[in-house]
């Protein structure tokens, strides 16, 4: 996710290949996920719709509100919207949408009016830059999570990165005060940088029909690269987590490069850091064991990262934790280890902002791009998967020790640590006959034995698995040695409340990272950059299975492209690129977002929302896929679901120019829908902070509506509604 290089450090060879249902059953658990795939199915099958379901989003009639949502609906009711190229958002008639919470918006009343002109400093009390992951936590007049609740909620949302021309005052305002010398100028923008990241959590409230934030709500706060945060599961207080800053590697400091997210049954929030790896520096690491050398080049931890902002220019632990070496003597001397305690799931509590968040280590270091809950049952396993968004990496997914009891639920960190500080990490093999495997990733994986090697442009480092907590944070090498498959960047994915089924976006490939030679049946196009979406269903409808069945749900293409390639018949209407963010809702509907930075669809349409009645695994074919590079051709065998027509997918929503569309939430009423526009303006002249790209949003605040000429961009998130009250897309 995001508008970044993606970094490929993977030398391997493996294969780029209740029965009663009780006369009460409580819709608190169709929505939060707590019901069986089995029962939800079940329930469906019975037509519970909700009040006011109407399917004429243009109606002039208004849909009392109620708390009902439409489940497992067989149709979308929106007019579906052209691809375009405007710099505004698009919605479907009879739909509107309201800025909510941008860059600079401040979380406290008595904040200076943000200006938006690159002087602003107090972003620890503002939303942060690059709004991306994100997830509403119903509250209710108790201040409890409560996911019945559709008009107070807290909302906590991920800041990826940082749009650099538009966040300072000028294009070369850090490069001046480096060349001359001016450390308190470069501590200023360094600062407005490091706390630009991270996370927020924000109370909103709907009243007469519209959301805003809650000044100086006590559920305001700013998670940022300065804040501690405590290390826990195996990781935490290893030897090889242990730095100056951190002696006794039982915490860290702060989150970075945020992207996708998660969120639990007992109501906490799951932070991912994607491309953590890209922030460091490396000076000289002489002293540096092999296998901590193997760690380092796998993860893509080498000279200056792309996204390296020379913060350890400024004295003081805090910011020279970013330049990796051994000069200090021991651990505890330099920050050798500071990499080692990055790269995995962030627990935040927005019930309780005064404790301090936890870094979940059991579930791997990668470039996690989300942790996304499985439907819970009362009596089994909790469940999470994650991507690990880079070429060529993999899916991995975690399975609770503990059963899952209702009794949890609101039980904060405290559940978290029940849940998540024991059980075990597997990754994924998708074989080429439609079957698939999950691989364990832990100590007790007599594959992980032995010595192993990494080699990478001919240097090679030999290293072992010597205990559980190496495992985890080596688990790409773990990963590579147990034969998972390679996949073309693993972003979003989401599980169907309705029968299971868990969807995967793959993003995009490119022609060195699978060329014709290096396809299969999971990633059957070579080159690849339009990218697809893979979905499978657990064995015995059981999420902690450790095997599975396969297929393809779409495939992204040109509407105009040869049939070959446009496998899954897109048309005007529905072509998309580089599938990014995905969201079912409760009632059973796909939400599809695009980040689509190079293929020919951008210059007819900015980056969009799509949406879908998926229908279920194995509903479609086996097909043939011909597909080709500059030298090689290859006809690969693969299983596809219905087309695009039978799964109605349209076009919901065009973002402005330069945007990234990313990050969803909905309330339980289907009635609020809270999306991000990130970025807008990416790739403008640096010379006019991308203003001429774009100027959005508006001063007015309605999103649909252009902005004022001369304004800097803002990344934000978005509310949407039906003019007529009614659920979204139906």
């Amino acid at each position: 996710m995001g508008h970044h290089p993606v970094e490929d450090s993977n030398r391997s060879n493996n294969r780029a290949f209740d029965d009663i249902i009780q006369a009460r059953f409580s819709r608190r658990r169709l929505l939060t996920g707590t019901a069986s795939a089995a029962t939800v199915g079940v329930l469906g099958s019975m037509a519970l719709v909700g009040c006011g379901g109407s399917s004429n989003s243009s109606s002039d009639a208004i849909v009392e509100p109620s708390d009902q949502a439409t489940m497992n609906p067989q149709s979308l009711g929106f007019e579906a919207v052209p691809g375009g190229i405007e710099d505004r958002v698009i919605l479907p008639p009879g739909y509107k949408a309201d800025v909510l919470f941008a860059k600079g918006d401040p979380l406290f009343s008595g904040l200076p009016s943000f200006k938006n002109d690159g002087t602003d400093i107090d972003y620890d009390s503002r939303s942060g830059d690059e709004h991306d992951g994100m997830h509403f936590f119903g509250m209710n007049s108790a201040g409890q999570f409560d996911p019945d609740v559709s008009d107070r909620g807290i909302l906590v949302l991920n800041h990826e990165n940082l749009e650099d021309n538009t966040l300072h005052e000028t294009p070369t305002s850090k490069a001046d005060a480096i060349s001359n010398g001016n450390l308190l100028e470069l501590k200023k923008i360094v600062d407005r940088e490091m706390n630009g990241h991270g996370v927020s959590c924000v109370e909103i409230r709907k009243q007469n029909g519209k959301w805003s934030v809650v000044l100086d709500s006590p559920y305001n706060r700013r998670l940022t690269i300065f804040t501690e945060m405590d290390m826990r599961g195996p990781v935490a207080g290893e030897d090889f987590v242990k730095t100056k800053l951190t002696p006794t590697g039982a915490n860290r400091y702060g989150t970075m490069n945020n992207c996708a997210n998660g969120h639990t049954p007992w109501g906490t929030y799951l932070a991912a850091e994607e491309n953590w790896y890209a922030y460091y520096t490396v000076g000289d690491i002489a002293g540096l064991s092999d296998k901590h050398r193997a760690w380092m080049e796998r993860y893509g931890i080498r000279g200056n990262g792309w996204n390296y902002r020379q913060w350890n220019l400024i004295p003081g632990d805090q910011y020279e934790r970013f330049r990796v070496e051994t000069t200090g003597g021991s651990a505890t001397t330099d920050f050798r280890n500071e990499p080692n305690l990055h790269g995995y799931i962030t627990e935040v509590d927005p019930f309780r902002p005064t404790q301090k968040p936890r870094i979940r280590t059991t579930f791997g270091r990668l470039s996690h791009e989300g942790a996304w809950l499985a439907p819970v049952k009362e009596g089994k396993p909790v469940v999470f998967y994650s991507g690990d968004d880079a070429r060529r990496e993999y899916m991995y997914k975690f399975v609770s020790k503990h059963n899952w009891n209702e009794a949890d639920r609101n039980g904060g960190l405290a559940a978290g640590d029940r849940y998540m500080d024991e059980g075990k990490l597997y990754v994924a093999v998708f074989n080429d006959d439609g079957t698939g495997v999950w691989k364990e990733l832990s100590h007790d994986n007599i594959e992980l034995s032995g010595t192993h090697t990494y080699t990478r442009n001919d240097n090679s480092w030999d290293y072992t698995f010597d205990t559980e907590a190496e495992v985890l944070a080596s688990a790409r090498l773990a990963a590579d040695v147990v034969g998972a498959t390679p996949m073309d960047r693993p972003e979003w994915a989401t599980v169907n409340p309705q029968n299971g089924d868990v969807y995967l976006a793959l993003t995009n490939g490119n022609t060195s990272n699978r060329p014709a030679s290096s396809t299969d049946g999971a990633n059957p196009r070579a080159i690849n950059q339009n990218g697809h979406i893979i979905r499978w269903r657990e064995a015995g409808g059981d999420h902690a299975s450790t095997t599975f069945d396969w297929d393809i749900f779409l495939f992204g293409s040109d509407a105009d492209a040869s049939s070959d390639y446009n496998v899954s018949g897109l048309t005007a209407d529905n072509e998309f690129s580089s599938p990014d963010g995905l969201f079912i809702d409760p009632r059973g509907v796909l939400w599809i977002q695009t980040d689509d930075g190079s293929s020919g669809i951008r210059s007819k349409t900015n980056n969009q929302m799509l949406v879908a009645i998926p229908g279920e695994y194995g509903d479609g074919e086996s097909v043939t896929v011909t597909t080709a590079d500059s030298d090689n051709q290859a006809s690969i065998e693969t299983f596809v679901g219905q087309p695009a027509e039978a799964v109605k997918l349209k076009r919901f929503l065009v973002g402005p120019n330069g945007c990234e569309i990313t990050g969803i939430s909905m309330t339980a009423d289907a009635r609020s829908m809270f999306i991000n526009i990130q970025h807008p303006g990416e790739g403008g002249s640096k010379d006019s902070f991308n203003t001429n790209v774009s100027v959005w949003p508006a001063g007015s605040r309605d999103a649909t509506a252009f902005g004022e000429g001369g304004n800097r961009p803002r990344s934000a998130t978005i509310v949407i509604y039906r003019e007529d009250g009614g659920e979204i897309a139906l």
